[in-house]
């Protein structure tokens, strides 16, 4: 089967909304406007609970089927980047250095648009809960809507995420099993030594020459104390120091990323890091601030419901264009703190477009927007079926 067809019948409307939304960008826990579209359009289609101020400004909507049974959350995330975007579209962002460019704009839109269909067909028993999840670029939205007691308000079974793929040829839908987006821990490191002319290094702690050594040493974790077969990525992406040619500076800071698919791996990681400090506190004579935070869990999708998803995909996309996959992708998403709580899966969707994620030139294909409200429409409508014979 293919896109369902009423879904397709408002298209043009889903790419309207989604011009809006792209237009006008928000970052994370500013996107007041976005939560106030996206709950006017859920009361104006017939939503039966429309929530708002949950988390500060995610939406959740509810919606009844004809029968009561079991309850499926579908969530989408609605934040912008702080990026400047150069597209040239007419409908191209109307606020400097704010840009949809991951496309949460196109998940805010295909989930309004599975809303709408679920709505007016209540072909499903049971509950669907609607989140609306502010600020998932690094900020902790998934974990500020848990705490604010998300799954206690609106207990779900099971609970589905997407995200689009401009990598992907248009229409292919992938699942991976198990463990599939990293982790990541954000690092900061200060430090802290002793300034001196430029021409007289021998009066300093240089930290200039700690950092370099630090940035070497930090490569060896990934290389020497990780397993091969252990995937772990470290990055070292901020180098600050100084502000003279002539003067070798107090202070060194740096900062980055690390990325991993085992909490085992994460530990040891951070473990060695904060040996790797202290042993060049004491070769170098300087102080060595580490903050280590955990931002991103890893994103680990339930067989079971990995199985279910691709289905439902494939009688959208068709069964060769919906598969399970064994690939890991080294980004990460906190959709993955959501399914630390609830079961599910989280599933990628390719689009025509050859400019990648969180670039300044990225254009989401609004071909997708039919495609993905069809395959969010159809899990629920697959995992929580109507009894044989229910009257309609």
């Amino acid at each position: 089967m293919p896109t369902i067809s009423r879904i397709a019948e408002y298209q043009d409307e889903l790419a309207e909304i989604r011009h809006d939304i792209h237009a006008h960008p928000e970052l994370g826990f500013e996107e007041t406007r976005t939560a106030a579209l996206v709950a006017e359009k859920l009361r104006a289609w017939g939503i039966d609970e429309v929530h708002t101020d949950i988390a500060g400004t995610g939406v959740v909507g509810v919606i009844k089927g004809r029968e009561e049974g079991r309850c499926i959350g579908l969530r989408a995330d609605m934040d912008a980047l702080p990026i400047q975007e150069a597209t040239d579209l007419p409908y191209a962002s109307r606020h400097a250095g704010k840009m949809h460019a991951c496309g949460h704009d196109g998940h805010t839109t295909i989930l309004l648009g599975a809303a709408r269909y679920l709505a007016e067909t209540r072909d499903f028993a049971g509950t669907v809960v609607l989140i609306f999840q502010p600020a998932e670029e690094g900020l902790g939205g998934a974990r500020r809507m848990l705490a604010d007691r998300l799954f206690e308000r609106f207990p779900c079974d099971e609970i589905y995420g997407i995200h689009n793929d401009p990598t992907s040829d248009p229409g292919k839908v992938s699942v991976t099993p198990g463990p599939a987006m990293a982790g990541a821990t954000f690092f900061d490191i200060v430090i802290e030594g002793k300034g001196a002319h430029a021409a007289m290094p021998h009066q300093s702690n240089d930290p200039v020459i700690v950092a370099a050594e630090l940035i070497h040493q930090l490569q060896t974790v990934v290389s020497r104390n990780t397993s091969p077969t252990s995937p772990l990525v470290l990055s070292v992406t901020q180098v600050h120091a100084g502000s003279a040619y002539n003067v070798i500076p107090n202070e060194a800071t740096l900062a980055g990323t690390i990325r991993y698919f085992d909490d085992e791996v994460c530990e040891r990681t951070h473990e060695r890091i904060r040996q790797l400090c202290k042993g060049l506190e004491l070769a170098h004579e300087v102080k060595i601030r580490l903050d280590l935070r955990n931002i991103f869990n890893v994103l680990v999708n339930e067989p079971g419901c990995a199985g279910a998803y691709v289905a439902a995909a494939a009688e959208v996309v068709g069964e060769e264009n919906a598969a399970l996959v064994d690939r890991l992708v080294t980004g990460s998403e906190d959709f993955a703190d959501m399914l630390q709580v609830v079961p599910g899966a989280y599933c990628w969707v390719g689009h025509a477009g050859s400019v990648p994620l969180h670039n300044p030139g990225y254009v989401l294909d609004d071909g997708i927007l039919p495609v993905g409200a069809s395959i969010m429409a159809k899990v629920v409508e697959r995992r929580l079926p109507i009894r044989q014979g229910a009257s309609a």
